[in-house]
């Protein structure tokens, strides 16, 4: 997720999207958090260009930290580790004893901080109980040893994908969904009603599912295939934050294509999130969610990712879905989502490196709406 590789996609040359569904009792996860909240990815493993952030230094306006990143050590292994920044590459890192008190004090806070399993190099295929067993314990594993608050899902390249005949997302049969749906159950009920769980997917896995869902017609089999562990953890799902970016054109209730980087791709994705949509081939429709469990994912900075949207621009797309504001020529399908969760970026450390304009531009606006 965070770093940029753009997804080979469909015969029609088209990359698409993802999205979430949902209804679902609130639950304390998700009541503790703020209305309207900033959630950021911290480089916690690696630097990326962006120079290294220690934990004590992220700034109080992020209400949820993903930790990037828990990575396997195989792909289909389902043994996930998460190694600190070495020196070498992130000078400033701090010690294992300071990062661990920096994660007390944001608790103190009230903030959230999780671990993110997956990023553009973490290929996670779970494609046996062996792997789906492993994955559970080596996950609480590092949750226990930091006292983290829950677990991101950012699932990328050849993560999730279905099986020829996998055409029902209601009840999924290919074994790298199915694992990891019991896998996100376990935790769940092992951390009990305040786990956070939050989900990070490109476009092509989510909203792209209204197109073109698997392998059908000799696709992508992987167009859709977030669908089913949305749809089967929506009741547990705190945000769901689909990156709006790396993405081709996504085609959205409208029927038109939309296009990155501006405020109506923005619109256009998260109210296919809102309303639910068809999923292409199935005759099945994938319920939307509520507003308080979704989120918009961006580029915080230009270097972050292809499809930076100027903060105008965003702050047009989130007045159009709270308030039915400056939607352009877009008519919202879902209605207006006033408690709509907030913004996502990646990243904590490309914003600390252009200045904080996402932080800047966009914590005071989030805090000013109703």
């Amino acid at each position: 997720m965070k770093k940029i590789w753009v997804l080979a996609v469909m015969a029609a040359g088209l990359l698409v999207g993802l999205t979430g569904p949902a209804h679902a009792d609130d639950n304390p996860a998700n009541a503790d958090l703020p209305k309207h909240s900033l959630i950021g990815y911290l480089h916690a493993s690696f630097a990326n260009g962006s120079g290294y952030v220690r934990m004590a230094d992220v700034p109080d306006a992020w209400d949820i930290i993903d930790l990037a990143f828990g990575e396997p050590t195989s792909p289909t292994s389902g043994d996930i580790r998460f190694t600190r920044c070495p020196a070498s590459e992130c000078p400033n890192v701090e010690s294992d004893e300071e990062f661990t008190a920096a994660i007390r004090a944001k608790q103190a806070q009230g903030k959230k901080v999780l671990l993110s399993i997956g990023g553009q190099n973490g290929q996670v295929q779970l494609t046996t109980t062996a792997a789906r067993d492993a994955f559970v314990r080596s996950v609480s594993e590092i949750i226990d040893r930091y006292g983290l608050d829950g677990l991101d899902v950012d699932f990328e390249g050849h993560s999730l994908y279905l099986d020829a005949g996998d055409t029902d997302f209601r009840n999924p049969t290919t074994p790298v969904i199915v694992n990891l749906i019991s896998a996100l159950k376990s935790l769940k009920a092992k951390y009990g009603a305040g786990f956070v769980l939050t989900m990070a997917p490109e476009t092509f896995f989510v909203q792209v599912g209204h197109q073109f869902y698997g392998g059908a017609g000799g696709g992508d089999n992987r167009t859709g295939a977030y669908l089913p562990v949305i749809d089967a953890m929506r009741d547990d799902l705190t945000v769901l934050h689909v990156q709006d970016y790396n993405s081709g054109p996504v085609m959205g209730l409208d029927g038109q294509y939309h296009n990155m980087g501006g405020a109506d791709f923005h619109i256009a994705m998260t109210d296919m999130v809102k309303a639910g949509f068809e999923v292409a081939n199935t005759g099945q429709t994938f319920a939307g969610l509520r507003p308080d469990q979704i989120g918009i994912g961006l580029p915080a900075a230009v270097s972050a990712g292809n499809g930076h949207t100027p903060p105008a621009q965003v702050q047009q797309a989130v007045n159009c879905l709270v308030k039915g504001q400056d939607c352009g020529s877009y008519t919202l399908r879902g209605g207006t989502s006033p408690d709509l969760r907030g913004l996502m970026a990646w990243s904590v450390n490309w914003d600390h490196y252009y200045g904080w304009e996402f932080m800047n531009s966009h914590e005071p606006f989030l805090n000013g709406l109703p």
